[in-house]
């Protein structure tokens, strides 16, 4: 029998990975410190999974003003740089790879978690959302609109963190420009209506996550460890509606991003039905891999079949799973023997402590 695609290296001129399994990034909210230092259980936790080709860590908020959710770590102080050494140096000793997702929010997030100010974003429009703070599910504000110095600051801040993922021992960082979040905010003419250099045209939408790559080259940081996550459909979910330049403005993005070098760039298939949308793009790899010539990661409600399946095509190079690595954190060993996959509490997802977060058990040898 042929050996799956999922289970074979993977090496480009940025990468070498054992197997072409990722570990997608997701919020567990278990840095329930005041520091939002990464503790010891969350060393346990990414060690469970080291035998991914790659793991992506939580999204990690670079300023206490990214912030957007309880219990999640950051990557801004010297103490969370060290509680994140102990994280890479365990996945290290165990032959893994992993980079730090860096985040910013921007409007999906509430005053109770900001010291009582307002989120900043792209333009001030309420995502009519909600986020989970303190005291429980708040309804989101209206954010306020970045200013120019906001977003220089803001930049300088992803430059920080990327500096620090260097210094905690990560072999790279991923810019979650995604799912609704800050540079998203920026991408979209629903989230951006802005007059000035950062609205308009799709060009100066994504002027402001172009800012911060080359901020970042320009600090001295290799190109080849960072990679860049987008989510070019998502609709109805976290504020954001698709417009007729959505599509156009990912597509300018994604080419535009082959200038520069990057790991890889890791999309999301849609995580709505909207085969209906004529505004949409239902089939995210089979359009983007033709238009990125790097390393590209596939995301979306992938099972071990999907995912050799969308190797096999040719579409993507590496398979991100989210849910799925949750409760079974011996995936790769599992897809290998064929041995059943285990179902996640989602009542744990988000909870502080070791239940439905390290005592899922292994099912392998």
């Amino acid at each position: 029998m042929a050996e799956q695609p999922l289970l074979t290296p993977y090496s480009s001129d940025k990468l070498t990975l054992k197997n072409r399994v990722v570990m997608a990034p997701m919020t567990r909210s278990r840095a329930d410190n005041p520091g939002a230092v990464p503790n010891d259980l969350m060393v346990e936790y990414y060690t469970q999974r080291a035998s991914a080709g790659l793991l992506i860590t939580e999204g990690t908020y670079v300023s206490t003003e990214a912030a957007g959710y309880i219990n999640v770590p950051g990557i801004y102080t010297s103490e969370q740089v060290a509680g994140w050494q102990k994280v890479t140096e365990a996945i290290h000793q165990h032959g893994g790879k992993i980079f730090v997702q860096l985040w910013h929010v921007g409007r999906m997030s509430h005053p109770d978690l900001l010291g009582g100010n307002l989120p900043l974003s792209a333009s001030a429009l309420n995502p009519h959302s909600q986020v989970y703070t303190p005291t429980g599910f708040k309804e989101t504000v209206a954010p306020a609109e970045m200013t120019v110095a906001q977003i220089k600051k803001t930049v300088a801040d992803f430059v920080l963190g990327a500096q620090n993922a260097l210094k905690a021992g990560f072999d790279g960082m991923e810019i979650h420009s995604s799912n609704g979040y800050l540079f998203h905010q920026f991408f979209n003419g629903t989230s951006n209506h802005r007059t000035d250099e950062y609205g308009g045209s799709m060009e100066n939408r994504a002027r402001f996550f172009f800012e911060v790559l080359d901020a970042i080259k320009a600090a001295g940081v290799d190109m080849g460890k960072v990679g860049a996550r987008l989510n070019p459909s998502l609709d109805g979910l976290f504020g954001m509606t698709l417009d007729a330049e959505t599509i156009p403005t990912f597509d300018y993005i994604i080419k535009r991003l082959n200038d520069y070098g990057l790991a890889y760039l890791h999309l999301s298939e849609p995580f709505t039905d909207v085969s209906q949308n004529k505004l949409a793009e239902p089939h995210i790899a089979k359009r983007y891999r033709p238009l990125y010539t790097g390393t590209l990661i596939i995301n979306g409600g992938f099972d071990e079949e999907k995912g050799n399946k969308v190797l096999a095509d040719g579409d993507a190079d590496l398979v991100a799973y989210g849910t799925l690595y949750i409760s079974n954190p011996d995936l790769v060993a599992r897809f290998a023997q064929h041995v059943p996959l285990a179902e996640g509490d989602k009542n744990t997802f988000y909870t502080p402590g070791p239940k439905g977060y390290t005592d899922y058990p292994a099912a392998t040898k």
